[in-house]
């Protein structure tokens, strides 16, 4: 399968902002931005379905805003304010089941497919 790809990820300082891009295939009904800092497990960040709805997880929400264009296939992580502990490698992720985007959202590694990953890196 063709997995998605990112991109966007780099270095900031806190209180910064970064815009991450995500290029899917095939049909993807919920997509979402995963999380994994050094050390640590892989975590949801923020998931939308094709009608637009999103989630968030409380550690983002206010400061994160995630989008995606159905036609074309992407997906954006708009990541402001940004936090030390924000730092890691995002991935974007994509499943085929429109009923479960909030599901995915705490319980990530059940997404059918996320891409290689881009790193952010925030300094305080």
């Amino acid at each position: 399968q063709v997995l998605p790809v990112e991109s966007g990820g780099g270095s900031v300082e806190a209180g910064g902002s970064l815009k991450l891009s995500c290029q899917a295939s095939g049909i993807n009904f919920c997509m979402g931005w995963l999380r994994q800092a050094p050390g640590g497990e892989r975590e949801g960040v923020a998931t939308i379905n094709t009608g637009g709805v999103p989630h968030y997880a409380d550690s983002v929400k206010g400061r994160f805003t995630i989008s995606r264009d159905v036609d074309k296939n992407t997906l954006t992580l708009q990541m402001n304010n940004l936090k030390p502990e924000d730092s890691g490698t995002y991935y974007c992720a994509a499943d085929r089941s429109e009923y479960r985007c909030s599901y995915l959202l705490t319980v990530p590694d059940a997404f059918d497919k996320w891409g290689q990953g881009t790193l952010v890196t925030v300094s305080s």
